[in-house]
């Protein structure tokens, strides 16, 4: 199809020419689980903390059921979950750090 084409070729050369255009983006949001926009960013960080948290555990009991290779696996996972989770505490630290800085 030229108009598909021809509005992947306008992405490309926006992507490239005009990085700073606001983008469309390319999956329209599923509009059942949505994040009400007043809840404060400290709030969302922490509530992914939590998710980290509960995933990794859950991908930890779920290796301790199967056997090797798969195991390996999901040890990875939870190492990988657990790297995020150390990401985002390191954001909340550093934004009670600048709060209290602030104050």
């Amino acid at each position: 199809d030229s108009k598909k084409f021809h509005e992947a070729a306008e992405r490309a050369l926006d992507h490239y020419l005009n990085p700073l255009l606001p983008r469309k983006p390319l999956l329209k949001p599923n509009a059942r689980c949505l994040i009400a926009p007043g809840i404060d960013s400290e709030e969302l960080l922490a509530d992914a903390c939590e998710t980290l948290t509960s995933a990794k555990i859950m991908a930890s009991d779920f290796a301790g059921m199967i056997d090797t290779p798969q195991r390996h696996v999901l040890l990875g996972i939870g190492q990988l979950i657990m790297l995020a989770e150390l990401a985002v505490n390191r954001v909340l630290d550093n934004l009670e750090l600048k709060a209290e800085a602030n104050l």
